[in-house]
């Protein structure tokens, strides 16, 4: 395979940003969201707070339960290597797709089994 198909420099790079700005827009939407529930039904804040904190559990179990099933492909790994081996890219794509659906699927069985 040619290696001057793959470019040295990112394609796209994020616009800089101090620590902790990335996510404050939902943050924002996630109080609002909060202020209207409290205000039309009051009594479904503990069912709201309770479902978001399995939600999350089962995320934080998905993405270690990923790491324990597959410690050699970790993505952060095959992203070093790729840097040197630009044939490993396939390999890294695929460790991001396995990770988002492992991790995808444990929110889907909480949310669905709770």
């Amino acid at each position: 395979m040619d290696s001057s198909f793959y470019p040295t420099e990112p394609a796209f790079s994020p616009p800089a940003r101090g620590p902790g700005l990335r996510l404050w827009g939902w943050v924002l939407i996630t109080a609002v969201l909060l202020a209207a529930v409290w205000a039309l039904a009051p009594q479904q804040l503990a069912v709201s707070v309770y479902k978001l904190s399995l939600v999350t559990l089962a995320a934080v179990v998905g993405y270690w339960l990923d790491r324990s099933l597959f410690p050699y492909g970790r993505p952060d790994e095959l992203l070093e290597r790729t840097l040197v081996q630009p044939e490993l890219a396939a390999a890294f794509a695929a460790a991001m797709l396995r990770r988002a659906v492992v991790v995808a699927a444990a929110m889907l069985a909480m949310g669905l089994g709770a």
